[in-house]
């Protein structure tokens, strides 16, 4: 699915038409510094029902927010330098415990994903909009 997003509310099409598909508890999300992440990840909250303050886990790595529909997860990887780093913050233990993990900045963890289910959102900024693909 590929969507262009012109303007701050045109995120909540992107989240409507990829609701119904997401399958799987792991979401990636790519894209540069200032691409839209997080405001993606504040709105898919919001109509997943969350009333949680979502803010970038740049700091603390990873936020956890809750749903109806059970516990979210959102990491940003971005400093971590290795696989071992990753590890220590027991990503595996969230995301056997969650409805759904959104990681940012996913590369230091991706080949780890082999085997196992999931989606992966690219997001270009490409200075007057953003392209997104999400698969």
């Amino acid at each position: 699915m590929q969507f262009t997003i012109h303007k701050i509310e045109d995120w909540q099409e992107v989240v409507d038409s990829i609701l119904p598909q997401l399958k799987h508890n792991i979401l990636l999300l790519k894209g540069n510094l200032g691409a839209g992440k997080t405001t993606f990840t504040q709105f898919l909250l919001k109509n997943l029902g969350s009333t949680d303050e979502v803010n970038s886990p740049t700091y603390s790595i990873v936020n956890e927010y809750m749903t109806p529909k059970g516990k979210i997860y959102h990491f940003d990887l971005y400093r971590l330098k290795n696989i071992e780093e990753v590890y220590d913050i027991g990503i595996e233990e969230y995301l056997d415990n969650s409805f759904l993990c959104i990681i940012e900045w996913p590369e230091v963890y991706e080949e780890e994903l082999y085997g196992l289910n999931y989606h992966t959102m690219s997001i270009v900024n490409t200075g007057e909009n953003r392209e997104v693909s999400f698969d």
